[in-house]
């Protein structure tokens, strides 16, 4: 398993430079211009029937979600945006809220395409993928020959 440290923009620029920067972060605050852009976690268990693959986007809704199959190709793709338009307001600043990733995988010749089914609950968007039934193990016995 691979640990990725993820870091703020402006934690890549040493302290001392905060203060060159400082006229500018008054027109402009942190908290929008120092999102890193993230891909969301993805868990991946087998049984003996399945594949299932968890994916952690909270905050999302079924639509925002895309799933394709293309060949051998699972495209994991999530897309949101929010404009919120309001009228009568003259602004110094207005921002909108983009936000998008997208995950491909490399599916295994015995996952039945046609029955791959997916859904969305808690933040957590699950996706089954089940086996071709000539791939399922079942459970086998060993005649001893006398």
């Amino acid at each position: 398993m691979s640990l990725k440290t993820l870091m703020k923009a402006n934690d890549l620029f040493p302290a001392s430079l905060n203060d060159l920067f400082k006229p500018w972060n008054e027109w402009f605050d942190d908290a929008n211009w120092n999102k890193p852009m993230l891909s969301p976690a993805v868990n991946i268990s087998e049984n003996d029937k399945e594949y299932n693959m968890t994916v952690a986007a909270p905050g999302l809704k079924k639509g925002d979600f895309r799933i394709d199959v293309e060949d051998n190709m699972l495209t994991v793709s999530a897309q949101q945006q929010e404009n919120k338009e309001e009228k009568d307001k003259t602004y110094t600043r207005k921002e909108y809220n983009y936000s998008s990733f997208s995950r491909s995988f490399n599916l295994p010749e015995e996952v039945s395409k046609e029955q791959i089914e997916a859904s969305y609950t808690d933040g957590v968007l699950t996706v089954c993928l089940p086996k071709k039934e000539s791939t399922i193990k079942t459970n086998t016995k060993s005649i001893k020959v006398n």
